[in-house]
């Protein structure tokens, strides 16, 4: 497989990425999130006081156990509910779009039963486009090469 550029926004160099985990749950579970779209990583550094975006480049490996999700479907709403709840996989790498905020209360109101599914994805619409990459493990994270990091205007 080739090589891919990827960004990683947060609030200081991370020449050293590692597995985060902690109280809070995300979409794809523990691990280092990144993006391929530049302008996303921006949106995710300017949470910070000091935002910076990092730039890896990533040596995509055929041995890494890899789930993609091309678009958001029902595989991808099972697969983040599951996640948010703690749900561990054995997976070295997610792909997919993201569940920001919204979504993600629109994720909370169907597992309330407070909207059905159907009604979910009809409100399941992004204003730009989204994606992630979890990088879920130490194998997953060995196929990243540190390139720069950046500061961001706030």
């Amino acid at each position: 497989m080739g090589k891919m550029t990827v960004y990683h926004g947060s609030y200081t160099a991370v020449k050293q990425p590692a597995i985060r985990t902690g109280k809070n749950t995300k979409d794809f579970g523990f691990g280092f999130y990144c993006t391929l779209i530049r302008e996303q990583a921006d949106r995710w550094a300017k949470r910070y006081d000091t935002p910076k975006v990092n730039t890896y480049t990533v040596r995509m490996d055929t041995s890494l156990s890899i789930l993609e999700f091309t678009e958001m479907t029902e595989e991808w709403l099972d697969f983040i509910i599951n996640c948010r709840h703690g749900a561990a996989h054995d997976y070295d790498l997610v792909i997919g779009a993201m569940a920001n905020d919204q979504i993600y209360n629109y994720i909370a109101d169907y597992v309330d039963g407070i909207i059905t599914r159907e009604q979910f994805w009809s409100l399941a619409r992004f204003k730009y486009p989204t994606h992630q990459i979890n990088f879920c493990t130490v194998k997953a994270l060995q196929t990243l090469e540190f390139v720069s990091c950046t500061e961001v205007a706030r």
